[in-house]
């Protein structure tokens, strides 16, 4: 079977969110790696080139694929940022109708900026995701 496309890389974590083009963006991926890092209490690494994880996780599927993947992170995007939550969002909608301005996919909040949202409500959000991921799947430091 094939491997993960995003896999855990080296690249510096401070260096990749200087880079960052947009000052709004850059200085809300900076304010979110902050709340991660005091959320989780884990250093931040980068998976692929664009997403930052902190601590991991092993998955394995009914079909017998597995892999390992963020247990959670952002990535702050040209378009908007984007806070991943793994499973997903889906027992989260009370938390969701209080955040503030945002769009979800499965397992991606789309945030234009920091400003539109509660970053209150965002804390609980992450800090929610990151014990349902634990009842499904050991979850560890990176």
């Amino acid at each position: 079977m094939a491997e993960n496309k995003t896999q855990p890389t080296d690249a510096d974590v401070s260096a990749f969110l200087a880079s960052v083009q947009h000052p709004v963006r850059r200085a809300d991926a900076q304010t979110l790696d902050a709340l991660f890092r005091r959320i989780t209490g884990w250093t931040p690494r980068m998976w692929g080139p664009s997403l930052v994880g902190y601590g991991s996780y092993h998955y394995r599927y009914e079909s017998g694929r597995e892999g390992d993947f963020l247990a959670t992170g952002f990535s702050p995007r040209k378009a908007n940022l984007v806070v991943y939550v793994m499973p997903g969002y889906a027992e989260m909608s009370g938390m969701l109708d209080r955040l503030g301005k945002h769009k979800l996919g499965k397992s991606c909040l789309y945030i234009n900026k920091l400003a539109d949202v509660r970053p209150d409500v965002l804390e609980e959000i992450v800090r929610a995701g990151l014990a349902d991921l634990a009842t499904r799947h050991p979850v560890s430091a990176t």
